[in-house]
């Protein structure tokens, strides 16, 4: 019965936090998310998404560095994706510290790996992300785009048709 009541008061509490997001009132969802003493992962990652959203990308990362419990999958490309759209010194030490510390059964994980690629790719960090991308063993089209739109931003477009030929021949497209 109780727990089956914090249940409840935690999905409440995460419903009415993403409609304050969705309704661009950030103070008080900032609000209601300090409130909550027992944060999980899903209270983090709809609150990182929504400042994500809001454009206040930079308030993800002061919530990281409060946070106190171990990141799951959505969190981690939550946290990869704010670390890309700030793409300033903290946002690529947080990041790179992320991804080095990200445990081994998340690498092959198309969701993240593909926000993990986009991160390194608007750091400018290409070597690392072409990397990262021939460690993966099984491949998505999103994946593939991370990749490509990478090069795309940093000036080495011609690597497109290589990847597109490779996309082709796996029978990806």
């Amino acid at each position: 019965m109780l727990s089956n009541l914090l249940s409840n008061t935690f999905k409440i509490q995460a419903i009415i936090n993403k409609t304050l997001m969705e309704s661009k009132d950030i103070d008080n969802a900032m609000h209601l998310f300090s409130s909550i003493r027992n944060k999980s992962n899903y209270m983090y990652t709809v609150m990182f998404k929504g400042l994500i959203t809001n454009n206040v990308a930079e308030k993800v990362l002061d919530l990281f560095d409060e946070m106190k419990i171990e990141r799951n999958q959505f969190t981690l490309s939550t946290l990869f994706n704010a670390c890309a759209v700030l793409n300033n010194n903290r946002a690529m030490k947080i990041g790179k510290k992320l991804l080095a510390k990200m445990p081994e059964n998340y690498r092959n994980d198309n969701i993240i790996s593909t926000s993990a690629i986009d991160m390194l790719m608007k750091f400018g960090d290409v070597e690392s992300a072409e990397r990262m991308f021939r460690s993966i063993k099984a491949k998505g089209a999103n994946i593939y785009g991370a990749l490509m739109n990478g090069y795309n931003l940093n000036g080495e477009s011609w690597k497109c048709f290589k990847i597109f030929e490779e996309m082709k021949e796996k029978d990806i497209i």
